[in-house]
This record gives structure tokens, C-alpha cells and sequence, in this order.
């Protein structure tokens, strides 16, 4: 669903020691790798409550928060990044597994041309260099759902090097303080996923599903520019709006199509950095803002009571972990001025071919939203961030003659308030925008009052087969259209409520509201309530 404003929690990037109930003066810190895959292990935050920075009180020394991001996005591909073997998150166990999957002696890798294509697409949307020649390695590590006893990776020379990514985080509570960073973007690079260890603990037992063994991965590395939570969330969120509308990873966090590890660390301003900690497998944002915030803070407790800050690291030194890919070639690239004669497009990668294919990013459509539709930009955020809303809004806006500002209200407040209700995805939604389009020309026209609209719209998600025409002439919804009865009307509550209408007169501001929903409940809720204002003040005045 959408995702909530972010909110600050770092102002000017210092934090203070807050406490944390219960924590060990001795604790170790947890795991660290600058170039894990990112599925080992389990998160070592704790289920405790978030706590935030806080300004420093005289006598406290502040403390500097660095958070650096390792990003792992499953390639959008029917294939595997070095086999034929399908692409299926729903399929039965070890029922896409290829020879080559399975490291059957004797097979060798061929390399997809989706998935260098995405990282290409990938790295020129985030700014990057792309390297006209790049390198597969071996990480040697072992693990039973890693078959052949490596990953294929490229850790010496990746596809696409020193881009940076700008996203928009809140620095206070409204929208209007909306400030935009940019982090830098150190490597992007083509590596195997490994398969998945299923664990029975009624059993005592692990099995083994290859499905997912070979399926290709983007690793995204971030710099450590950010100093909390917030910004890594932001950060993230910006980075899967981005692959979506390349179409590179469908991004889906809660399948594992996106997961990060975040590596934090502390220290003094004006002091060496301190010892990184790193925080795996994290598979959702808001979860990935409160992992860090809580060990940031674990950290500066650690610290503050003397204790040490241990780096545990599970990545391989260089010389001892990876050796070159026997199998593969570099891979080259091309662009249209170093593009070989005669050459088979079929065989070759065009990088200005692909940078022509780069479809609008976020941002700028965010922009043009706000342009277009005079839309505030926390709506434009919202509109993007719900899979689907922004095609809806669109399809919408272009059957309706009502005003962007009601068509961004409806989808945003209502449209969406139900769909949150039903724990249902646009897609899935029972009202077309069709049928929104002309509930709100109904609305427009001042056909029906708004508490009728509204009562419409909860029989169109309730039942289908009516227009919403239909459904407000079987329930008798249409507004009063004839003027001279509801003058009468008015006229009438006026003399019937004399001490009302004393009440009024001697300035009380809600006397009116008490005659408006009478005559509202006579015309049993048929009649615009501010059309009756402005009757009932002018015969008032009269």
C-alpha cells in the first residue's frame, strides 16, 4: 500500500545517547560485508521501540550517525541470469532447475541478454558510468542451497560504476519542508541468487528448493552518505519506483524481490569513523528504518558504557575469495560510434540504443503532475507509490469533466481509504475508473449532493453490474432541482423555528446549521446543503 511521509528524525545528522531498556554492556555487533549476497542470516534488531535522536543536553557529546546500503533486486527476466530454466515465484519445489542450476558437472553458463540489458537500463537511469568492459568472478563460500559451492558475481570490475541517487525526505511535519539528497550509487553489478533453505523444526530438518538458484540479481551499492532511518527508506522507496518504471525488478519487497542489508556505524564529529555493524535481509522500508534508527542507538549505548563495537565480518578477502569466472568472457559493450561493422544486433549490447528506451523516472513524473494538476507534491508522491493509482488517476481524469483537484481528492481520500480497508491492490479493486469518472460527473453537475456521492460509490465496491446513473435513480438520490419548493420549504422551517431564527440573528454561527439539516431531513438528504444556505440567508435578510 502507499507508503506514510516520511518523517525527519535526524536533524542535522548528531545524535545523543537516549537509552535502550535492557541493553548488554557487552553485546557484539552483528555480522558485516561490503559485498554479501544479502540472504545469509537473520536481522539482529530487536522487537523494541523505536527511539529517535534528541537534541544534546549541555555536557553531552554528540554522536554521528553513517548508514551505507547494499541493494539486491531480482532481475525482471523469463530466465535465469546463466540457464534457460524458468522464472517462477509461485512454482512447486526444485520444478525449475536446470543442469547447470543443480552444478551437474560439464554444464556451462551462457549469459542472458535480459538481464545485461536491465543493468545497463539500471545504471544509466541512476547516472552512472557503464564500463564497455566488465568481469564475472567466483565467491567461493560454502552453503547447502548454494550448489556449485561459488556465486557468480562481479566484484573486480562491475557493469556500471559512481552514480548517485536523489530521493525527497520531510525535515519537520509538513509536506512543505520537504528537502531532496541525493547518495551515491558506488557499483551496480550482475550476480547470481542462491536457492532457499526451508527449515522444519518439527522435524529437524532443512530442505532444499532450487527454484530460485541462478535467478539474476542487480546489487546496488549505495555510498554511506545517509545518517538515519528515514533517509534509507526514502532512499529505497525512490530506488524501487525507479525499477518498476524501468521495468528492470518488479521490486515486490514482501516476495523478496528487493532486499537490503544496511551497514551502520557511529562516531564523535571531528573523530575517525566507528566500527560498522551490518543489518541483513531487510524486506520491508518502514521495518528498514526502524532496524537502523534502533542500532544506531544500540551503538552510542554500547559505547556510552564502555563497551566495544565488534565487526564480524562474513565477506572474503579479495585475494583469498575470488578468483576470475573460467567460464566467461568479459563481457563488452558498445555504444553507436564503437559499434563493430556488420555486427549482429542479436549479438551485441547498444548502450545508446538502450539509454532512447529509458522511460520517464519518478521524479520527473512527479513534476508534471504537480504542473499539470496544480496538485500539492505529497499527492504526487501518493499517486506513484500505490502500484496502479497513477493509471487509475489518469484513466480517470480522462472520462471525467470534474475538476483534478476532486478527481486527486476521491482517489486519494476515498478511492484508496477502501482500498486499504480490503487489504486489496489497485487491480483488484470492484470500482473501474470508468464508474468513478461518471460518479463524479454526477457530482459535478450537481445531480446528487456529496453524501450521496458517497453513498454510491459504497454500492458500486459493494455490488457490480450498475452504472451509477442507475444506482441513484433506483435509491432516489438526485438532488431538489425545483427552486420555488425549496424556497417554500425554507420559508416554511423559518416560521415553524422562530426562536432559531432569533438565535441566528443575534450572530450564533451554528443556528443556521441546526435549519440546514432540518430542511435537509425533510427533503430526506435530497437537497444541496449549500444551496439551502443560501436560500434560508436570504430570506433571513429579506
Amino acid at each position: 500500500m502507499a507508503t506514510p511521509m516520511l518523517r525527519w528524525c535526524c536533524p542535522g545528522r548528531r545524535w545523543v545517547f537516549a537509552g535502550i531498556g535492557g541493553g548488554s554492556r557487552h553485546g557484539r555487533g552483528v555480522p558485516t560485508g561490503s559485498t554479501s549476497s544479502g540472504k545469509r542470516g537473520q536481522s539482529s534488531v530487536a522487537q523494541q521501540p523505536l527511539i529517535t535522536a534528541q537534541k544534546p543536553r549541555k555536557g553531552e557529546r554528540e554522536w554521528a550517525a553513517v548508514v551505507g546500503l547494499e541493494i539486491h533486486a531480482q532481475i525482471a527476466s523469463n530466465s535465469k541470469l546463466f540457464s534457460g530454466s524458468q522464472v517462477d515465484f509461485a512454482a512447486p519445489p526444485n520444478s525449475l532447475v536446470s543442469f547447470f542450476d543443480a552444478s551437474l558437472p560439464g554444464t556451462l553458463p551462457v549469459l542472458n541478454r535480459r538481464c545485461v540489458e536491465a543493468a545497463v537500463m539500471t545504471g544509466l537511469a541512476l547516472d552512472c558510468h557503464i564500463n564497455r568492459k566488465s568481469l564475472f568472478d567466483r565467491k567461493h563460500y560454502f552453503y547447502a542451497d548454494l550448489p556449485a559451492g561459488y556465486q557468480i558475481t562481479q566484484q573486480r570490475l562491475p557493469i556500471a560504476v559512481n552514480g548517485s541517487l536523489a530521493y525527497s525526505v520531510c525535515v519537520g511535519k509538513r509536506w512543505s519542508q520537504m528537502v531532496t539528497r541525493t547518495v551515491g550509487v558506488k557499483q551496480i553489478q550482475l550476480e547470481q541468487d542462491s536457492g532457499k533453505s526451508l527449515h522444519d523444526n518439527l522435524r529437524s530438518q532443512t530442505l532444499i528448493d532450487l527454484n530460485r538458484a541462478g535467478v539474476g540479481l542487480l546489487e546496488v551499492v549505495l555510498e554511506p552518505d545517509m545518517s538515519c532511518g528515514e533517509e534509507a527508506a526514502a532512499a529505497i522507496r525512490e530506488l524501487q519506483l525507479i525499477l518498476q518504471a524501468l521495468g528492470t525488478s518488479q521490486a515486490n519487497m514482501a516476495e523478496g524481490q528487493l532486499r537490503v542489508d544496511a551497514n551502520i556505524s557511529v562516531h564523535h564529529p571531528g573523530e575517525p569513523l566507528g566500527v560498522r555493524t551490518e543489518v541483513k535481509n531487510l524486506n520491508s522500508a518502514r521495518f528498514l528504518a526502524k532496524a537502523i534508527d534502533y542500532e544506531i542507538q544500540r551503538q552510542i549505548s554500547e559505547l556510552e558504557n564502555g563497551g566495544k563495537i565488534l565487526n564480524e565480518t562474513r565477506s572474503f578477502d579479495y585475494k583469498l575469495g575470488f578468483m576470475p569466472e573460467p567460464n566467461l568472457p568479459p563481457l563488452l559493450l558498445y555504444d553507436s560510434g564503437s559499434l563493430p561493422t556488420g555486427a549482429d544486433p542479436q549479438q551485441v549490447i547498444d548502450i545508446d540504443q538502450l539509454r532512447e528506451r529509458l522511460p520517464e523516472l519518478p521524479r520527473v513524473t512527479r513534476e508534471k503532475l504537480v504542473r499539470q494538476y496544480g496538485m500539492l507534491p505529497e499527492h504526487s508522491f501518493a499517486l506513484l507509490n500505490e502500484v496502479g493509482l497513477l493509471e487509475f488517476f489518469q484513466n480517470v481524469i480522462k472520462e471525467t469533466r470534474a475538476e483534478p483537484k476532486k478527481v486527486t481528492s476521491w482517489v486519494l481520500n476515498t478511492f484508496l481509504g477502501f482500498l486499504k480497508q480490503q487489504n486489496l491492490a489497485v487491480s483488484e479493486s470492484p470500482v473501474t475508473p470508468s464508474a468513478l469518472a461518471e460518479l463524479l460527473d454526477l457530482l459535478d453537475r450537481k445531480a446528487i449532493s456529496s453524501s450521496a456521492a458517497k453513498q454510491v460509490f459504497e454500492e458500486l465496491w459493494r455490488s457490480k453490474g450498475k452504472t451509477p446513473a442507475q444506482m441513484v435513480a433506483e435509491k432516489k438520490l438526485e438532488l431538489v432541482q425545483d427552486a420555488e419548493a425549496l424556497e417554500q420549504l425554507c420559508r416554511s422551517m423559518l416560521e415553524a423555528h422562530p426562536q432559531v431564527v432569533t438565535d441566528v440573528k443575534k450572530g450564533n454561527p451554528r443556528a443556521i446549521n441546526k435549519l440546514i439539516g432540518l430542511v435537509r431531513r425533510a427533503t430526506l438528504g435530497r437537497a444541496d446543503p449549500t444551496v439551502i444556505k443560501e436560500v434560508l440567508e436570504r430570506q433571513l435578510s429579506s
